[in-house]
């Protein structure tokens, strides 16, 4: 499912010369088998994780070989897009550059641990032909019980509360709190998180909570509204410890 920032604050260039800038998308693969699908709250959670492991690789900095499509699409608007792939396809998929993230959610006969590939950003009209295929639609996934309250000491992603998102939508809006919470810390703060793993949680506030945490001062996500819901929506609140006043 296709996302993007719509508000990065103060980081952002003006409007105009964002939108006329050529635009990039941050490609993201989520394995859904039929017989073991993820649950939905590990499939966001490692999707958060995968954008984060592509920001700080290697490769995405200095004269790494992926440095210069990083900055083009950080230059420019801010996309993501979520395909789904299984059995062939997302072998075809895993055979292309990128890196792929697991996920900490149990496997049984029914489900399975999340796994998301991430892929150096792409033109909007350049994407390899064994990702272009594979299905947007379809990333319907749900939690077998509700997820426990997270560690205070964890870095949170906050979920609007009332947004009618698919899974797809909430993993790129996910992915963009990570990002938020990203650039807003300082490299030591970037190389601990990097360290530990990138610890993180995804929830969704009551709307008490929601109303709090998005008049905190903490960075928050604002979709630009191309896909499932309104532009300017308040999606994510980006709550890590170390943005906390």
């Amino acid at each position: 499912m296709s996302s993007d920032i719509s508000d990065r604050g103060d980081r952002v260039p003006d409007r105009t010369s964002r939108d006329e800038a050529p635009q990039f998308v941050l490609p993201l693969v989520v394995r859904i088998e039929k017989a073991a699908p993820p649950a939905r709250t590990d499939a966001l959670e490692t999707a958060a994780r995968a954008v984060l492991v592509m920001l700080s690789d290697e490769r995405s900095v200095g004269e790494g070989e992926w440095a210069r499509a990083m900055r083009d699409w950080q230059d420019a608007r801010i996309r993501k897009v979520v395909r789904r792939a299984r059995g062939a396809e997302w072998r075809r998929a895993s055979a292309l550059p990128g890196l792929t993230v697991l996920g900490a959610g149990p496997t049984t006969e029914t489900a399975s641990a999340a796994e998301v590939r991430v892929f150096p950003p792409v033109p909007l009209d350049g994407w390899p032909k064994e990702l272009a295929k594979l299905q947007v639609s379809g990333t319907e996934l749900d939690d077998a019980e509700p997820p426990p309250a997270p560690d205070p000491a964890l870095p949170v992603l906050w979920i609007g509360p009332g947004l009618d998102m698919s899974a797809g939508k909430a993993m790129a809006q996910a992915g963009h709190g990570a990002q938020l919470a990203w650039w807003e810390l300082s490299e030591t703060e970037r190389k601990a998180w990097r360290e530990a793993g990138f610890p993180l949680a995804v929830r969704t506030p009551d709307a008490g909570r929601w109303r709090e945490l998005t008049a905190s001062g903490l960075p928050v996500v604002r979709d630009a509204g191309f896909t499932e819901i309104a532009p300017g929506s308040c999606t994510v609140v980006a709550d890590h410890p170390a943005l906390r006043s």
